[in-house]
């Protein structure tokens, strides 16, 4: 009986790392083998889509009715969405060619099952969907296809009856100005009276002058300028003011440079400087054509950061691998993702009571289909342009082998940073090195870059403990130490396994920096689920309170909040004394600093906003200078 449990116990853990690995950084998009489709137009079979304008009131997300029908309908039909309309193999880039005619090269930018409203589709051959389309310079067509999706991963030479086949093509679609400045993302710059802009747009310098103008709400405005960034042929060029042409960045591998490459657009970013503390500030993203008249986006506001060791009312939001979904039911794969709308409608719901965001990792999982950027950015825009939108590296963004990543796998499909960096602002002095440290009112907030390699010795080390040692706790004292991966202690099935509750090596190298520093939390995504551990240091629990701690930590708190999206992780059955709440749920953190002795700790599920764990910190100034073990240097009766 007991070896028999012994081989049930070992076939789950198999199976769950299975699940991880099958689920857990999926895109959609890849299950479709565009590029084996096969041209079979018929010419009994269409597809229509309406309006064929959009945006004529300067919106930026308008839904189209997509009507189609088959002479020969099946489960399988599909329609696709693709932007440019053309996307016929006279559009391939160089690295990108056919194999042989007819094959296509472009992946859409979303799909959907043609009997997904339609269930008599397969019996009268007719169908209709609503399909929500964004701003993305471009414009677009849909495409009937029947033979289903076939992911040709590990099928290399089925016969060309079962390839996807094209029936049909629709009229094209597009907004009234498709080169319309988009989705602002603000984030703090690299002092605190800082704050960076950055947005998209289908002008180029050779067109149009970007600037945002900006200024307090109701006085004077100003215009400052924008840097902006091209992508030409997936090599990223950085055009300073000055109009000099750097290169910089290309991308490493397929998708993002084969079926996965879309003209991501490009990327402004301007620098608003000298802000008054607290002070309510409008913009207006604008283009100045070289004919005299302008573009507008519509008019955004933020409040200025508070001085660093302001006491006041200050509120941070902190999750992990969040990625996108579509509002219409789109891409649905495996309820890949399913949690992502949930978690940005809590957020815009609660925007008013939000100072700072930080995503940490795992952005949008667009793993080199580039178009997903555009989603992502058109998704989080309510958040993004209102308050900082902070950024931390994850796998799904920068890992790929042979170009610098502490981590040899394929996770970024190719992107290898490209877009993280490229499409919002983080204040690191090498983007490339995507670490940093940021500094907002009573907290410090030092965030490593989890896919270089961070062990003692090396440069992102040195950089986190000049982080954590530099801080004036007096000022700040809120200390938080952040990154994508579990650089500290996680219960997730997939670390438990390795027998590492972590990245293995990270404890060993990390955390004496973390209690000789006195860091209050430290918080992580990678894990798709949430984690609290009690204040904690090698592995031995430091206080055995679970909701109020006052005074001296003693040790720092590790949180996992990796489920603010994307599918779900398992936590092992394994029981530890340091693991104090688990949840398999999507949600994310809140961090409410009342004053320089008081914060509070809330996880909130993406569901209904309602909090679910929590704890308090209350404690003053000498009990952050009180030694504990390894907090202070050693001393001696002759010192």
């Amino acid at each position: 009986m007991r070896g028999l449990r012994m081989i049930m116990w070992t076939i789950l853990l198999v199976l769950a790392i299975l699940h991880r690995a099958s689920s857990h950084g999926i895109q959609p998009l890849s299950r479709i083998a565009i590029h084996k489709a096969t041209l079979a137009l018929d010419n009994l079979a269409y597809v229509k889509a309406s309006p064929t304008v959009l945006g004529l009131n300067g919106q930026n997300t308008e839904w189209v009715t997509v009507e189609y029908s088959s002479p020969n309908p099946s489960m399988d039909d599909w329609i696709g969405v693709f932007s440019p309309a053309n996307f016929s193999a006279s559009t391939c880039p160089a690295e990108n060619p056919r194999v042989y005619p007819p094959l296509l090269c472009s992946a859409p930018i979303k799909f959907q099952y043609a009997n997904y409203t339609s269930p008599d589709y397969k019996v009268n051959g007719k169908g209709s969907l609503k399909l929500q389309l964004i701003n993305q310079r471009s414009d677009f067509s849909f495409a009937l296809f029947s033979n289903g999706f076939l992911n040709v991963s590990s099928q290399k030479s089925l016969p060309t009856r079962v390839l996807p086949k094209l029936v049909a093509v629709s009229n094209t679609v597009s907004f009234a100005n498709p080169n319309a400045p988009v989705y602002p993302r603000l984030a703090q710059g690299k002092q605190w009276d800082e704050m960076t802009v950055t947005w998209t747009s289908g002008y180029g310098i050779d067109e149009a002058e970007p600037f945002v103008q900006w200024g307090p709400k109701g006085g004077h405005q100003q215009h400052s300028p924008a840097v902006t960034v091209e992508m030409v042929d997936s090599l990223l060029l950085s055009i300073n003011l000055n109009n000099l042409v750097v290169l910089v960045l290309g991308y490493a591998g397929a998708p993002a440079r084969t079926i996965g490459w879309r003209d991501p657009g490009y990327i402004h970013t301007s620098f608003l400087k000298e802000l008054w503390p607290n002070r309510v500030y409008t913009y207006k993203l604008g283009h100045r054509l070289f004919n005299s008249t302008y573009v507008w986006s519509q008019e955004y506001q933020f409040r200025a950061s508070p001085f660093p060791g302001q006491n006041s009312l200050q509120r941070v939001v902190i999750f992990g691998d969040m990625g996108k979904d579509e509002a219409d039911g789109s891409n649905e794969y495996n309820n890949f993702q399913r949690g992502s709308l949930n978690t940005t409608k809590q957020l815009i719901k609660d925007l008013k009571n939000i100072d700072i965001v930080f995503h940490i990792g795992d952005i949008c999982y667009a793993n080199g289909y580039i178009s997903q950027w555009d989603q992502f950015t058109a998704q989080i825009e309510p958040i993004a342009s209102a308050v900082p939108y902070m950024l931390a590296s994850g796998n799904h963004e920068r890992d790929w082998p042979g170009t610098g990543s502490f981590y040899e796998n394929n996770d970024s499909g190719g992107e290898c940073g490209v877009l993280a960096e490229t499409m919002f602002f983080v204040p690191a002095e090498n983007r490339a090195k995507y670490w940093y440290s940021t500094d907002y009112g009573m907290f410090r907030f030092c965030i490593a870059d989890s896919e270089h390699d961070w062990r003692e010795g090396t440069e992102q080390y040195k950089f986190i403990e000049h982080c954590l040692a530099s801080v004036d706790r007096q000022k700040q004292p809120w200390l938080v130490f952040l990154a994508h991966r579990v650089l500290g202690y996680s219960s997730d099935l997939s670390y438990a396994v390795e027998g590492s509750f972590g990245e293995p090596m990270a404890k060993e190298n990390l955390q004496k920096l973390w209690q000789k520093y006195k860091v209050d939390i430290a918080i992580y995504g990678h894990a798709h689920n949430y984690e609290r551990t009690c204040p904690i240091y090698e592995n031995q629990c430091t206080d055995n309170e679970k909701r109020y701690y006052k005074g001296t930590l003693k040790g720092t708190i590790h949180v996992v909040a990796g489920g603010a999206g994307a599918s779900l992780s398992p936590f092992t059955t394994l029981k530890t004394k340091w693991s104090l709440f688990r949840d398999y749920d999507y949600g994310f953190i809140k961090l409410t600093a009342f004053d320089h002795s008081n914060l509070l700790f809330e996880y909130k599920k993406s569901r209904d906003g309602k909090v679910y764990d929590s704890f308090r910190i209350s404690r003053d100034y000498r009990d952050i200078l009180a030694c504990t073990v390894d907090s202070c240097p050693p001393t001696t009766l002759a010192s």
